[in-house]
């Protein structure tokens, strides 16, 4: 039985350097947050400054709980919009850490968007520089066996730079997106013979808030749909959110076709918004291996036009 186990993990580690031995490898694709309508700037560089306050976004995302090395992706990003020479704009860093399996990917990006009136709501034209780090790590295949000299260990890594870019229009009650990520296509070298190519990116979201007879409640339907050449997602959604004297509470759904069902719950303690989610999916892995993720969001309203420091705080999610 141990000589089995020992072959297994040897078939395992063998796959897993074949992986690498490739000239031209495909780039793991960027990650999916389910509070994606919290976090527009991940995947658009034109919603940076979108409102006139100091937006601070973080989320941890688990995904396939309960399995060995499952995905777990970081993010956080900042954004704020500002005055200069007399128009809008907006301003943004982002840092994303997503870990699947023996890969790391990692990408720190500046943004910033050109905003401008147009029919009666606000066009946002942005672009995103960002440096890409790719890591392929093969000391986390577990040998059982420390005396082994079959296979070493190896550590192999690559920078590369990206570039991307979106356009963001908002209404009254509505908002409409539109963006490429990695439009370059760059390829990020590892080592002396093996690269990876990252892949463009595409994304549509948009989303609406509708006023109930009720003043304090309102609902907001979201949706967001990518296509990266080869696949594409769709995720639909709606959340009931509750507004009274600075206190905000919401629940919601979410659904992607042939995908997973998402259900939401969050809300605002002292002055910080906190959201959780909970992604099951439809396929044959079981209820318990569905994907956690949390936010964690803050805004503080700016004054871009009179002179005077900021009293009033607020959050509000579209």
């Amino acid at each position: 039985m141990c000589v089995i186990k020992d072959v297994l993990r040897r078939i395992h580690l063998i796959l897993a350097l074949l992986l690498t031995a490739s000239l031209h490898v495909e780039a793991q694709q960027d990650p999916l947050f389910s509070h994606y309508w919290a976090m527009e700037p991940q995947f658009n560089p034109a919603a940076v400054g979108k409102e006139q306050k100091l937006n601070v976004a973080a989320a941890y995302n688990i995904t396939m709980a309960g399995f060995t090395r499952q995905p777990r992706t970081m993010y956080v990003g900042a954004d704020m919009p500002f005055m200069l020479m007399n128009s809008l704009h907006g301003a943004g860093i982002q840092l994303i850490n997503d870990d699947i399996g023996l890969f790391s990917h990692r990408r720190l990006s500046l943004q910033y968007a050109y905003k401008l009136k147009l029919f009666g709501g606000q066009l946002g034209i942005g672009v995103q520089g960002g440096l890409l780090s790719e890591n392929f790590n093969t000391s986390k295949v577990d040998v059982n066996d420390s005396g082994d000299n079959v296979f070493e260990a190896s550590e192999i890594t690559g920078t590369g730079f990206d570039l991307s870019a979106g356009l963001y229009y908002t209404h009254k009650y509505w908002y409409v997106g539109v963006s490429g990520l990695h439009l370059t296509a760059p390829k990020v070298l590892m080592g002396e013979n093996n690269e990876i190519q990252m892949t463009r990116s595409y994304y549509l979201t948009g989303g609406c808030n509708i006023r109930l007879r009720n003043p304090f409640l309102t609902i907001h339907p979201s949706f967001m749909c990518r296509y990266d050449g080869t696949g594409y997602r769709g995720d639909v959604g709606a959340r009931l959110k509750y507004t009274h004297d600075k206190k905000v509470m919401y629940i919601g759904v979410g659904y992607s076709p042939t995908n997973s069902i998402t259900a939401f719950v969050g809300g605002m303690f002292h002055g910080i918004m906190i959201g959780y989610s909970y992604e099951y999916y439809t396929s044959a892995i079981s209820f318990g291996n569905g994907s956690h993720e949390l936010m964690v969001g803050y805004q503080t309203n700016l004054n871009l036009y009179k002179k005077g420091r900021n009293r009033h705080q607020s959050v509000r999610i579209l």
